[in-house]
């Protein structure tokens, strides 16, 4: 069946785009820390003593800063990921059973509240700065697992792949707007607005949500008839899980099942890492101050957006013509996504690298990276199609473990010297990479598995 309705004025693209606004909101809320976080601490005092100059400086009403140590600070700036650690598998299942629309509606306002909590919480310790971080990451793991539902409904067969990377995006292009506009607003009018404005944003996307998103496409008052009518078409065949229980002891023992776990915490591991310490780095390592940190922290970002989409046409135009088979392009792309990261992060080791080279280098992990998202992040769907949310939900539990771990461990290592902990971070995370690559390559599978090949029944 042919679609006569054009893409970019049907709903289902307009839902997209919603949604890739939302992931812009709270990969932006969650994401801001790691650069405000070098504006609000004393970097030139570690003991934890208060430090009366800042105190008595005319600029601190403005720009609060707190005495934090290295280990504080790591564990701050994955306590999102802590939140987010218990979420992920609940939430996958509660998108099967409850409202979607109440889900992620509710999950946006909320994260948009302890954003704007935020500073207040601040001044009165890191306890409970910490806490906010992890209500927040909570209900961020909400919305970016519960997402995947909605194209059970909303995605004909043949579009989940456009739609799907069309609102995913945003999960790129957040980090890259806040730091690009951070480092102004801290210069400008001070860390706290940061969380204020990102706050206010939120609950304005929160309140769009609630009134533009249906459900079902039968029950959206402004869909036209003729897309209605391709979407239920396109989606009548389509296989369902029929209330059937998961076969929870066969995904245990599938080796294809835990490579796609592994290189999850490989690509996470490393996203998390650079992610949240990509401000630090600059400014240690580079002596940038904040409005270039936000400018430089945020470039990566911008390539990676568009790298990603350019690795998902790559593999769709491979796929299409045939030009290999659908496992050697997962392969293919997860061998790029966590290999060259590797080479790029430890050529940031050489001596006389110069300012434009370790930029350069920045820049092309991030890259990079973004390969992994058409490799072992689909491929889920290749192996289990019926399970895929489930298991979505799961990989990416195993994923958060990783990016925790990094930032965690990264903090602590940073109280020993940067250049030394910089060097003990990149030699880690090769060899976790190599290590999780090595086991993709051996392990890893593109056809559905037996026991998600189980009494399949279609929708009337």
């Amino acid at each position: 069946i042919q679609n006569s309705e054009p893409e970019f004025c049907s709903f289902r693209y307009g839902l997209a785009v919603l949604l890739h606004f939302v992931n812009v909101g709270i990969l932006a809320q969650g994401v801001c820390v790691s650069l405000t976080l070098v504006t609000m601490v004393n970097r030139t005092d570690t003991s934890g003593v208060p430090n009366a100059s800042a105190v008595k400086n005319l600029d601190a009403i403005k720009n609060p800063v707190y005495n934090w140590s290295p280990d504080i600070q790591g564990i701050i700036l994955s306590s999102s990921l802590y939140g987010a650690l218990i979420a992920h598998v609940p939430a996958g299942y509660m998108s099967g059973r409850f409202s979607v629309k109440m889900l992620i509606g509710s999950a946006v306002f909320l994260s948009s509240v302890f954003s704007l909590v935020t500073p207040g919480a601040a001044r009165l310790g890191p306890a409970l700065f910490i806490v906010c971080r992890v209500l927040q990451g909570i209900v961020q793991a909400v919305v970016l697992t519960a997402q995947h539902a909605i194209w059970v409904k909303w995605a004909p067969l043949l579009e989940r792949g456009r739609l799907t990377s069309v609102s995913q995006s945003g999960i790129v292009l957040g980090p890259f707007m806040v730091m690009l506009v951070s480092g102004f607003i801290c210069d400008l009018l001070g860390w706290p607005m940061v969380f204020y404005i990102l706050g206010v944003f939120g609950c304005v996307l929160s309140l769009l949500w609630f009134i533009l998103f249906y459900e079902d496409p039968k029950d959206h008052p402004w869909i036209s008839i003729r897309e209605k009518e391709y979407i239920n078409s396109s989606l009548a065949q389509q296989v369902d899980a029929c209330g059937r229980r998961l076969p929870i002891k066969a995904m245990l023992k599938s080796l294809p099942v835990w490579a796609i776990a592994f290189s999850n915490f490989a690509y996470v591991w490393s996203t998390s890492l650079f992610s949240a310490y990509m401000p630090t780095y600059l400014s240690t390592m580079l002596h940038v101050n904040v409005r270039e940190n936000g400018l430089l922290s945020g470039l990566p970002y911008l390539f990676a957006y568009i790298c990603g989409i350019v690795a998902g046409e790559m593999a769709d135009f491979f796929q299409s013509r045939k030009i290999c088979s659908l496992i050697i392009i997962r392969k293919l792309f997860i061998t790029l996504g966590l290999l060259l990261p590797v080479i790029f992060s430890l050529s940031l080791l050489a001596p006389g690298l110069g300012f434009h080279g370790t930029v350069t280098l920045l820049v092309l992990v991030s890259v990079s990276l973004r390969f992994c998202t058409v490799g072992g992040l689909l491929n889920a769907l290749d192996i289990a199609p019926r399970y895929y949310g489930f298991l979505s939900g799961v990989t990416t539990l195993i994923g958060v473990i990783g990016g925790m771990c990094s930032s965690t461990i990264a903090g602590q290592s940073l109280s020993q010297g940067p250049e030394l902990a910089w060097k003990r971070m990149f030699f880690l995370m090769a060899g976790i990479h190599v290590t999780s690559l090595i086991f993709y390559l051996v392990f890893a599978k593109a056809e559905i598995q037996d026991w998600a090949q189980e009494a399949q029944c279609t929708k009337l």
